[in-house]
């Protein structure tokens, strides 16, 4: 992996910096994306030689454009591309705000479209690889659910659809957590039984594999389900 240029979005958050932590720590030069304007603390210990760029709003493609656009020439080459940007909320139909369909769509949707058109032609141009974050519980969507499935199902088929327009240049897959184990979620279910979830290190270590892997090479147009011990 050393030498290896790889784009994460969402990188702030606490699987972006997972993800983070385990490509640099491998060796690779690392962009980080997020919206938040600066990142947390100690940050720059984390991400080593890399890049952040923060204030960065990928649900305008402009935006996403000009900050992939950046660490490309800064680096000279974008090898992959790993989209974790984006949000959850539960809310049901009935008590719930049409509006929420909306913001969950450029939330999960439109910032994984913009981040992915605006890298292509760089990951065109080194054969490299693209993993979405999608989520299990868009395969079979339970009360609450809705509009939350409903996006993460946008990124399966996205997913599904860019790795056959992209055959034979550009590899493009998705894993599908089960729950992430970090503090929010913990925060909202507290009484679950927080050893089965998906650690964070742990599925960072499947986005790296499909994200650099020698072996990964024939995988494209997969949905990986990551769940955990649920």
């Amino acid at each position: 992996m050393p030498g290896k240029v790889v784009i994460v979005t969402g990188a702030f958050g606490v699987l972006g910096r997972a993800v983070v932590r385990g490509f640099a720590e491998a060796g690779a030069k690392v962009g980080a994306i997020d919206l938040a304007a600066e990142p947390p603390e100690g940050y720059a210990a984390l991400i080593g030689e890399g890049m952040a760029v923060g204030g960065c709003d990928l649900t305008d493609a402009a935006d996403a454009k000009a900050a992939i656009d950046r660490i490309a020439q800064h680096f000279g080459a974008v090898d992959a591309l790993i989209n974790v940007a984006g949000g959850f909320v539960w809310e049901t139909v009935g008590d719930g705000s049409l509006a929420t369909w909306d913001r969950l769509y450029a939330m999960n949707v439109k910032t994984c479209v913009n981040a992915s058109k605006a890298a292509l032609p760089h990951l065109t141009a080194a054969r490299g690889r693209i993993v979405n974050i999608g989520a299990g519980g868009a395969l079979n969507a339970a009360a609450g659910m809705g509009a939350y499935a409903a996006s993460k199902s946008g990124v399966h088929r996205l997913t599904e659809a860019l790795a056959q327009e992209l055959k034979g240049s550009v590899q493009v897959n998705a894993v599908l957590p089960s729950i992430i184990d970090t503090p929010t979620n913990r925060a909202d279910m507290p009484k679950a039984n927080f050893a089965a979830w998906v650690q964070p290190d742990e599925l960072a270590g499947v986005i790296r594999y499909l994200a650099t892997a020698p072996e990964a090479a024939a995988i494209t147009g997969a949905l990986i389900p990551v769940s955990g011990r649920v």
